[in-house]
């Protein structure tokens, strides 16, 4: 039996309940706090965590937060998400379409594998904090992701040797580990994986931008699927400066490749 009562103007209030923000006539506050006093006196990271997580971060808290945002905002036009917004720039749908475009293309492949480290190092742990030794659990993890797929996410990276992005961003890490920021555990699991990738080997698998950051994101005490929610909030502004670029070059309809440059025709077999 269903309820047909006809719903209050409560009723409706209700559905729509947040601890966000809270918006009425010449009031708008955020987390209970009014956006007039945080104009001017709270930057933008600290927003993004105060609205996430309910309270404003510490000053370092702001910091490596901040440090994990600006590695992942742009990647050139190698990046899919990047080349999409380019190529959408030119057919005339507008700056906002095009980001959305772009966005749209950030899935498990591209996008998702800081989510997916993220997983991957709690796991390695989980199992060290119940006793097990680090580095056997990072053998344990790592054979059981292998198992799943050829790809380890967060490691290796088809541009570079090494990442330019890792040495800044551990080092951060290491940092706010020493003041007791973050308490080191991820950090941990990722230095036990990235060893392990490199036992017997005459090239190393070290880590990326996307391990780095998931090892932040893990260290400050996000969920998993909000590495990839604050990944796309930083490509964003890669994807928005080069689909403002393009706009101005005057190209239309630009393909993904030269026109001079025919696809390769596949027959029929």
């Amino acid at each position: 039996m269903t309820d047909e009562r006809t719903p209050t103007v409560q009723d409706v209030a209700d559905w729509w309940s947040t601890a966000v923000s809270r918006v009425e006539p010449n009031l708008i506050e955020l987390r209970g706090r009014p956006v007039q006093e945080l104009i001017g006196s709270m930057s933008f990271v600290g927003v993004i965590w105060l609205l996430l997580r309910g309270q404003p971060p510490t000053p370092a808290q702001e910091r490596l937060l901040e440090a994990a945002l600006v590695s992942s905002v742009d990647h050139g036009p190698h990046a899919p998400s990047i080349a999409v917004a380019r190529i959408a720039a030119t057919c005339g749908i507008g700056l906002n379409n095009a980001i959305a475009s772009a966005v749209n293309t950030l899935g498990d492949v591209h996008g998702g594998a800081g989510e997916q480290c993220m997983r991957m190092l709690a796991e390695v742990t989980a199992r060290a904090e119940a006793g097990e030794a680090i580095d056997r659990a990072a053998s344990s993890v790592v054979a059981e992701w292998r198992a799943r797929s050829r790809y380890l996410p967060g490691y290796g990276h088809r541009f570079h040797t090494v990442d330019p992005r890792r040495v800044p961003l551990l080092h951060r890490v290491e940092e706010a580990v020493a003041d007791g920021t973050v308490a080191g555990t991820y950090l941990r699991a990722a230095t036990a994986v990235e060893q392990l990738l490199a036992t017997g080997r005459a090239r190393p698998i070290p880590i990326n931008v996307d391990g780095c950051t998931a090892v932040i994101y893990g260290e400050l005490g996000f969920a998993p699927p909000l590495a990839r929610g604050l990944f796309v909030l930083s490509r964003s502004v890669g994807i928005l400066a080069h689909a403002w670029e393009e706009t101005g070059q005057g190209r239309r309809n630009k393909g993904p490749i030269p026109p001079s440059i025919t696809p390769t025709y596949l027959k029929d077999a």
